[in-house]
This record gives structure tokens, sequence and C-alpha cells, in this order.
């Protein structure tokens, strides 16, 4: 992913103004000569933006312009610490919207069909930008918001919805129970739109099976813009990014150095438009890979492989790395095996235990999947585990993102 010239020249230009007047970037990058800064090399000598960062800015210490420009502000759905809020020019949000109406369009999502968004609104950034990009694309809104799974579904009945916006926990809540009530025949759905966590391909089998419709994944995040600012096109092999609103590294998550195209390592995004709050080498802790070569689809934009797993959601266990990503392939391998699992790990009488909790398919043989599921975890992953097979629908469905690994231990 080499910086090109204009993303270079607004970079620079963004650059000068942060640091020519008093906020966030002018404090966090003092004593830097940025005139010094003549190539994409110098550049990467910059020091990154984490979250950290975001949080000590509360409340509006990332805020870049006057009050009076300022027309909305959001916050991350972290559920921990001090949030980050993140404050919105009136250009801010067109940008956004023209993100998201671009991510539609790479679907093959028209002004003919309707969307169905299910992600919140409020702080969070996800209902509000579904249904911007919407309304900026001239599709039809149903705006629900999550939950009342009895009324998404009369609306998406009655309404003849075409289009689901999902997180992929709640897409397969929705599949389960238009399976479970028979009322597949009234569905009208083609589309679905899966955001906000990463999911296995067994997962993603079972959610388009079940509600017959192609899935893409999109991608995005509060502090920058939302999501939107990357989406799948129908040939499935990674996400194209807007870079045109955006520059894109992948770095090694320890070293902190680019890593070539290819090779998987911690996203970071710098803004080139962005008013409210803009982000200099911001690290996302996302897992990816910048995907060399041209999509069969023709878009002139790049491709990052769809999100692989986080920096902070592995685990170590008797100094094995364990990424969610790991489990969710090694599921897809087994017959038997369903796409919902949970890892539970618990420290007793000194010794670390793993136990595999997952949804077993109906009529597959349990202690043949218990057998099965503990040779592959340790030829594959390298640990042993305890697997306890339970029924399908027995693990909890969630509304939001799923939690699916529990590190009891401290």
């Amino acid at each position: 992913m080499k910086m090109t010239e204009t993303q270079f020249n607004l970079i620079k230009a963004q650059l000068k103004k942060l640091t020519s007047q008093p906020c966030f970037y002018q404090r966090k990058l003092e004593g830097i000569d940025i005139d010094q800064i003549q190539s994409q090399e110098d550049f990467e000598t910059l020091p990154f933006t984490w979250k950290g960062d975001l949080r000590e800015a509360y409340p509006l210490g990332l805020q870049a312009v006057p009050d009076e420009e300022i027309v909305r502000i959001h916050s991350s759905s972290g559920t921990t610490g001090t949030p980050v809020i993140i404050p919105y020019t009136r250009q801010d949000v067109e940008d956004w919207a023209e993100m998201f109406k671009r991510c539609y369009e790479t679907a093959g999502i028209t002004n003919l069909d309707r969307i169905q968004i299910t992600p919140g609104y409020g702080l969070w950034t996800a209902g509000i930008g579904f249904q911007n990009g919407a309304e900026r694309l001239g599709a039809m809104v149903i705006p629900m918001g999550p939950g009342n799974t009895d009324k998404q579904l009369r609306m998406m009945m009655d309404m003849k919805s075409t289009v689901l916006c999902a997180t992929s926990s709640y897409a397969l809540l929705l599949a389960e129970e238009i399976a479970k009530r028979g009322i597949g025949n009234r569905i009208h759905l083609r589309k679905g739109v899966i955001g906000s966590e990463r999911w296995g391909e067994k997962m993603r089998n079972r959610i388009a099976n079940e509600l017959g419709v192609q899935l893409y994944d999109i991608y995005g995040l509060t502090e920058v813009y939302g999501p939107g600012i990357g989406i799948s096109c129908d040939h499935a092999c990674g996400m194209h990014v807007w870079t045109d609103y955006l520059y894109f590294e992948v770095v090694d998550p320890k070293t902190g150095k680019n890593v070539p195209d290819g090779e998987i390592g911690e996203l970071v995004i710098t803004t080139l438009h962005k008013q409210g709050a803009p982000l200099i080498r911001y690290r996302t802790h996302d897992l990816t890979r910048v995907i060399p070569g041209e999509c069969p689809c023709g878009s002139p934009f790049p491709r990052i492989d769809t999100i692989l797993g986080r920096t902070d959601d592995m685990v170590k266990v008797k100094g094995v790395n364990i990424f969610p990503s790991q489990i969710e392939e090694l599921l897809t391998g087994i017959e038997g095996a369903s796409s919902e699992y949970q890892f539970m790990l618990d420290h007793v009488n000194g010794k670390d235990i793993c136990t595999l909790f997952v949804e077993a398919n109906d009529g597959a043989n349990r202690y043949e999947l218990e057998i099965e599921l503990q040779n592959a975890f340790k030829s594959k992953i390298g640990i042993s585990v305890n697997v306890k097979p339970v029924s399908i629908g027995e693990l909890p469905r969630s509304e939001k993102k799923s939690t699916r690994v529990f590190d009891n231990r401290y």
C-alpha cells in the first residue's frame, strides 16, 4: 500500500494545520518539525495514536475546530474504561454518508431496495451510519434498531425488506427464528450487510443459507467515522477501502514497522479529510493484510482482508497464543459442529483449564464430536481442552456483539 502524492499532500496539510493551533495533536507532535516530513518513509517515523490517547482526551480534547462547527458527537461502544468522544462537523457527516453510499453500491444495493437496519442508534455510530448512507443512496430505510425480534420479523415480512443490516450475532438469531417459525417463504431479503464483529466461515454459511441472501462484510470503527470505510464485493475476496478519504498501513504489532503487502499485521489508519477529530496513524488493534493485485470486480480501490482478529482479543495459555479466528477456522472443518462456541479459561489448583463449549448439529454423535474436537485442538492449536457439546440454541444469542472467549483466570 504505497502512499500517493495526493494522499501525502493531504496529510502534510493536515499536519501543518493541527500543529499550528492548540489541540490534541499540537501536544502529541510537539518537537517534530513538520517541514522535515518529505516522504512516506518520513511519515512512518511519526508516533502512533492509540485508544489510550483518545481516552485521556475525554471529553472533547480531540476537537480540532471551533464549537460552532461541531454538529454531532458519537462515542465508542466499549463498556469498560473512559469512553472516547468523537466530534463531527457537517462535512464529516457528509463524507461518512458518501463513503457508506459507496459501500451499498459496491454490494449491488440500489435505491429500489428496502433496507432494514438493526444495529443500535444513539451514541454508537452503527445505526445512524447505515441510515445516512441508505438515505444518500435514495433507498427506503426501515430504522428498527436492535431487539424486539417479533416486530423485526413482522416488519421484515410486511415491508418486504430486501436488505438486512446487522451484526453477525443478530443476523444468526433472526435466521434461526425465521427457520423455527417456518416463515422463510414470506421473507424477501436478497442481501445482508454484516459488521461490528468478526465471524467464521461456518457462521457465514449458516446465515446465508437460512436467510437465502448474499452476505457482505462492512468495516469501520467509531474513532474513524464509523462503519462504512470498507466493504466486500460480490467476489468476497477482501474488503475494498476508500483510500481517497483514508490512508491505510499494516504494521507489525510488536515493532510498529510496516509489513509488506500480503503479510498479516495491525491496521493503522490516518484520516485525510476529517475535520472534527482528525487522526494520525491510529492503531486500530485489528489484524488484517493488504491483498495485492486487482479485484475481479474491477474496482479501483485496494483491498484489505476481512478482519482476522484483534491484537487485544488474544489469550495466552501455556505459552500458546490463541485467537478466536483460530477456533472458528478449526470448527469449519468439523462436520458435526455448529458455528456457535464459547471458550472458557479457568485457573484451578495451579493449572490453566480450558473448556470449549460448542453447539452440536442435530443428529451429531456427541461423544465422537468431543473426541474429534479435542484431537483437532491439540494438533492445530497446540493445547489440550475439555470439550462440552451442547444443543443448538443452548449458547446465548446476542442482539449486539457476542462474547466468545472468557478468561476467568485473573
